[in-house]
């Protein structure tokens, strides 16, 4: 108990969802951006309007200079992982027997690649787009819904990331921006034991086990709503068992926020909508809350990500506001499913802990 009578966690959680200086202006940045592309995504009918919306917060940093570099390495990891893809469906698509190999293979090597690599972010995305591009042709008919489907997907994640730099350019003032580049000594382009440490093959070969382990399940069950366990198991993934575990927690606690905030929406919102600017408010609301949450420490940023993207997964089904509960449900048991998997690997397979 706290001096004030209060529990321990409840004044760790006051403390930091306190207001700190430029937390207020990253979430006013935030919450514009997401406005701006839900506008876009519905007026123009570009799909994959959740991961549009989730982009912004994934990109968006408290100095510009930050968030244009993050926004212009992933959007060439994007560009090459769909690139990449679409070749390897030359040989994969009609040949379950090849992709199911080849989704394990592209998923260690870019989870080794993120470790040994020196822009270890650009690595993880490639080799996790191309994983979860990859596993999309269980739910396409055809080769040529398969292309297009790809495309939208690459136009679904670069425009947000572009909205985020230009109203981060604009709105940050030149005197917040902490971290200028400034010439450094040359780095290696690997971490000098890359070759010699078997941490890191193994910490990519667990991330793989547990993700195609998931991909096998949802397959098996035929029951593609909950392959966000295979999203899961890659991006939950850190270094130390323990780290894991915690990153796991935050995942699992933001998105039953946003998934339920997401249904009392669907129940008592949604059908009270019928504009586009209402869909807008709604979702500003949201994201102000998760923006909050995730332009704080590194305790709790993650879970605000997570409140976000559970909450534009139930809402945005479609050209509109979404009405499927099945989607909340699907989405929790997946990553419930993720997280447990990805737990007892990293327990019981060659645990790190530092």
């Amino acid at each position: 108990m706290s001096a004030a009578g209060e529990p321990g966690w409840l004044e760790w959680l006051r403390r930091e969802l306190a207001p700190v200086p430029g937390r207020r202006a990253m979430t006013l940045r935030l919450v514009v951006t997401v406005s701006l592309v839900v506008v876009v995504a519905m007026a123009l009918q570009v799909p994959e309007a959740a991961l549009s919306c989730y982009m912004v917060l994934f990109v968006m940093k408290k100095d510009r200079t930050l968030t244009f570099l993050t926004g212009f390495l992933l959007m060439i990891g994007v560009t090459l992982g769909i690139a990449g893809s679409l070749f390897l469906y030359r040989f994969t698509f009609d040949e379950p027997a090849l992709r199911v190999p080849t989704m394990a293979l592209v998923i260690f090597i870019g989870m080794y690649l993120s470790r040994v690599f020196f822009i270890g972010p650009l690595g993880f995305a490639l080799g996790f787009v191309v994983a979860v591009t990859q596993s999309a042709a269980d739910m396409l008919p055809d080769t040529e819904s398969l292309v297009r489907s790809m495309l939208w997907l690459w136009v679904a994640i670069v425009y947000p990331i572009a909205l985020s730099v230009v109203v981060n350019y604009v709105a940050t003032p030149a005197s917040t921006r902490p971290h200028e580049v400034q010439a450094k000594a040359k780095k290696p382009v690997f971490v000098r034991d890359a070759l010699t440490n078997p941490a890191h093959a193994r910490f990519a070969l667990k991330v793989s086990l547990a993700a195609m382990a998931c991909y096998i399940i949802y397959t098996g069950l035929d029951w593609s709503g909950i392959h966000t366990a295979f999203i899961t198991c890659c991006f939950i993934a850190l270094e130390t068992t323990g780290a894991t575990l915690r990153k796991g927690w935050l995942r699992l606690i933001g998105c039953a926020t946003g998934g339920l905030l997401g249904f009392l929406s669907i129940l008592y919102v949604v059908p009270h909508m019928d504009s586009i600017v209402s869909l807008v408010l709604l979702t500003a609301a949201v994201s102000a809350l998760a923006g909050w949450v995730a332009a704080g420490s590194e305790h709790i940023a993650y879970a605000g990500l997570q409140i976000a993207f559970a909450f534009y997964m139930c809402l945005f089904q479609g050209f509109g506001p979404g009405t499927d509960l099945d989607t909340i449900r699907d989405r929790l048991v997946g990553i419930v499913l993720g997280i447990t998997i990805t737990s007892v690997v990293f327990h019981y397979i060659w645990p790190e802990e530092k």
